[in-house]
């Protein structure tokens, strides 16, 4: 770990920059997260024991700590439950596996603000860092996350399909009246974006827009992060802790995914949405809050009722007024502009060359069906930048396969939403190796600096997803 600069430490509190601390093993994950909160206007100091972890705290007041659950020394859990005795730390953002489960549970008990899980995007790290930072009150925004707000009118200008732009009324419209809203889409379609456009337009739009997955934790963190708890409510909490319904106060909460609430959870936040009441875990007295709620679903909630998995009265309260976002495929005319503008965005953020693509190959993009939207086709372009790859792959120039059979999803059958989005990332991520890997020749050295990976993992990679030369090329 590089040695702190003196100049740096003993600055005053008003010159000081914003230090992150960054605990992380793994050495790619830690040069990815370091390199974001760079270009957030911090000052990342990484570490990859908990043992250097100790140290740097001795020496510099962070403003944002980052530190994994797993750790080759000591628990990530462990180093946050020293926190306290040892520096101000500013809030801390626990990382752990998408399998880790009871450790997340150990980690919010013993005073984490948020987790995220692995694999995490940048947007998702910046939500993370958002609340947590709304949730400090002492610390300010770092400048690229008050820029979000800053982008929506130019993300909302790349929307011109008839569709989106009958949208765009809709939601001017329900901006104005302050009723629950519910957004529904396809997975990626820009849900987010409407929920956002709603609260910017509204006359709550100097007050907190606070985000909530629903599906990011157990139940029973989830009530404590929606509701807040109060201290010696369960094992570990050892002071009163806000919700997210309480940083809202004033302003808007987001729920994304909100087919994915528990029952009991979904009864307590009727009684929010009728009486503007709820209690802290733990808590015995009601708090009041002003929050408006929009909610997020790739469901169909109408089935959800009838099969009794979501409440009827629920779905009622929610569906005030009804957005439905369609699918990219719908809206074919928007690809070049977002294409564009992800790749201007991106350029800068990895500071790599802007790149101008071909006619013939923005139309192969048009043609392209784009199951996973947006979202996909950010993340196409977020591996091209960052490859320095601009060769379309051959499933995009292909012309598009026939129409699946009726039975086409038997092999999903019995999987979670997740297992089988986790499973299209494996495969897309599979892809992009094969790819560097054929592009470099298979040079194993050359294909790890291009992917900006380690040779090791590189190698790992290789083996567990079964990749062979000829099978590269093929």
């Amino acid at each position: 770990m590089k040695a702190l600069s003196p100049d740096v430490t003993s600055a005053s509190s008003t010159t000081l920059p914003r230090h992150a601390l960054v605990v992380e093993s793994d050495p790619d994950q830690r040069r990815r997260v370091v390199t974001q909160l760079a270009h957030w206007g911090y000052t990342p100091h990484a570490v990859g024991t908990g043992a250097e972890a100790l140290a740097a705290l001795g020496d510099t007041r962070f403003a944002l700590s980052l530190i994994a659950i797993r750790l080759p020394d000591m628990s990530g859990v462990e180093l946050v439950r020293r926190l306290p005795e040892l520096a101000e730390t500013g809030p801390v953002i626990m990382v752990a596996d998408a399998s880790q489960s009871a450790p997340v549970m150990d980690a919010i008990q013993a005073g984490a603000d948020d987790v995220v899980r692995r694999p995490y995007t940048a947007d998702e790290l910046e939500a993370a860092i958002r609340a947590v930072a709304g949730r400090a009150r002492h610390e300010r925004l770092a400048p690229s996350l008050e820029a979000a707000a800053e982008r929506l009118p130019q993300e909302l200008a790349l929307l011109v399909s008839p569709q989106m732009r009958e949208i765009q009324q809709v939601i001017e419209q329900a901006a104005r009246a302050d009723v629950t809203v519910l957004v529904c889409g396809e997975t990626g379609v820009g849900k987010e974006i409407v929920a956002r456009a709603i609260h910017a337009y509204s006359p709550r739009r100097r007050a907190a827009f606070v985000k909530v997955n629903c599906a990011a934790m157990p139940r029973e963190l989830l009530e404590s992060e929606l509701f807040g708890h109060e201290r010696g409510a369960f094992t570990g909490a050892h002071q009163r802790k806000p919700g997210r319904f309480e940083l809202a106060n004033g302003g808007t909460i987001f729920l994304d995914e909100i087919g994915e609430l528990h029952p009991a959870l979904q009864a307590k936040l009727l009684h929010v949405l009728q009486d503007g009441e709820f209690s802290r875990v733990g808590g015995h007295h009601n708090l009041r809050v002003d929050v408006r709620v929009i909610c997020a679903t790739n469901r169909d909630l109408a089935r959800e009722v009838a099969a009794g998995r979501f409440r009827e009265d629920l779905f009622y309260r929610l569906n005030v007024i009804n957005i439905l976002v369609p699918p990219l495929r719908e809206r074919r005319e928007e690809i070049a502009g977002l294409v564009a503008y992800f790749t201007a965005r991106y350029s800068r953020v990895f500071s790599m060359p802007e790149h101008e693509l071909a006619p013939e190959a923005l139309a192969a993009l048009r043609g392209h069906s784009w199951p996973g939207n947006i979202r996909e086709l950010e993340n196409f372009v977020k591996r091209m930048i960052v490859l320095l790859d601009w060769t379309l792959p051959r499933t995009l120039i292909a012309p598009p396969p026939a129409a699946p059979p009726a039975d086409a999803f038997a092999v999903s059958r019995g999987l979670s939403l997740k297992e089988i989005s986790r499973r299209a990332v494996l495969e897309a991520e599979r892809d992009v190796i094969a790819q560097a890997l054929e592009q470099c020749r298979w040079n194993r050295v050359k294909t790890a600096k291009m992917l900006r990976i380690s040779y090791r993992a590189l190698l790992y990679k290789i083996k567990d997803m079964g990749l062979k030369q000829d099978s590269a090329a093929s």
